[in-house]
């Protein structure tokens, strides 16, 4: 029941090449930064990730873009990384743009046990029509592009068939846990974390402080021991590792100056 690890690196070291590994985060926010940098000192290539998006050129998953370790990104947003751009558009890095509410929807199903399932998102779009470019070749051109998806009527509207997420990893980032795996997030940094912990064949969370079983919530409502039911935003039966972070740089995506 100890899932306690002493760092990144040792609750690492087995993810192989060729991984598919979820990662959670939005943004730059609550994204798990010491495993990622972890995986980049340890190495594993021909890597798949799934993420909202691909951090920036020099922090989050973007360093790992720029140590040639990744292969493809299944991802909605990809605006922030110009590293992602070039290596895309010119056939290093395979790329599925997902809508965001799909994404997040497919990682739930996956957790959930579920195939797939029918949105009304993207019909009569390249989403459900195929044509999406998710490769291209050094001439510029797609050499891979997304197939034809299933279509169906319900109520008098389409709907399009999407599969289901799952990853052989998952890395996360929660702000405290225990040492059975309990997770607590902290405001907005909770985002595609919870899904992205369900849906791995082994899921490694990275928190602030790990605290005593009984100790969550950490706050002066409840006593120690007496948690409410909403009080653990993602079960210990979901995580299998468990370290503390050293150190959260959390840094900011975008500043905006304001004049005047």
């Amino acid at each position: 029941m100890n899932k306690v690890y002493p760092d990144a690196k040792a609750a690492l070291k087995d993810v192989p090449d060729g991984a598919t590994i979820l990662a959670g985060g939005f943004g730059l926010c609550g994204i798990p930064e010491n495993c990622i940098a972890a995986l980049r000192e340890l190495g594993p290539k021909n890597l798949t990730f799934v993420s909202n998006n691909c951090g920036v050129d020099d922090f989050g998953l973007g360093i790992l873009l720029q140590n040639r370790q990744i292969t493809k990104m299944i991802s909605s947003y990809v605006g922030e990384n110009k590293e992602f751009e070039r290596q895309y558009l010119s056939g290093e890095l395979e790329v599925e743009l997902t809508p965001q509410g799909t994404l997040a929807e497919r990682l739930r199903a996956g957790g959930a046990g579920i195939a797939a399932f029918y949105t009304p998102t993207g019909v009569g779009t390249a989403i459900s029509d195929g044509g999406l470019p998710l490769k291209y070749g050094p001439e510029g051109k797609p050499i891979k592009t997304s197939e034809k998806k299933e279509v169906r009527q319900f109520g008098g509207r389409d709907y399009v068939l999407e599969p289901a997420i799952t990853g052989d990893f998952a890395i996360v980032k929660a702000w405290k846990g225990d040492r059975y795996g309990n997770l607590v997030y902290r405001h907005t940094a909770m985002n595609f974390n919870p899904m992205m912990a369900t849906a791995a064949k082994i899921t490694i969370a990275e928190v602030e402080e790990i605290v005593e079983v009984g100790e969550l919530p950490p706050d002066s409502i409840h006593k120690v021991g007496e948690l409410p039911p909403d009080s653990i935003h993602t079960p210990g039966i979901y995580v299998h590792r468990i370290f503390q972070g050293p150190k959260f740089e959390k840094r900011i995506e975008r500043r905006t100056v304001r004049k005047g």
